[in-house]
């Protein structure tokens, strides 16, 4: 028997939203051997979508995904003019 897990967040930061969504993505497309299927757009929220056959690898990139998303929000609002 083979399990398929998934998750979805969406994530919202205000006008900083679309500058986050820009560092982060990139990851995505540099790591196409990737065993978890990342799938991340932009539409007034970042969208994220993880799937995976083994629940430890989507908890894992789940958390570089969040820590990603965190260490750009807090860089951005270390720079405020």
């Amino acid at each position: 028997m083979t399990l398929n897990f998934s998750t979805k967040i969406e994530f919202s930061s205000g006008k900083v939203t679309k500058a986050i969504f820009d560092s982060v993505s990139i990851d995505e497309k540099y790591y196409p051997e990737n065993p978890v299927k990342t799938s991340i757009n932009f539409k007034d929220k970042i969208r994220i979508e993880i799937k995976s056959k083994q629940i430890s690898h989507i908890r894992a990139n789940l958390n570089a995904t969040l820590r990603l998303i965190q260490t750009s929000h807090d860089s951005i609002n270390s720079v405020k003019i």
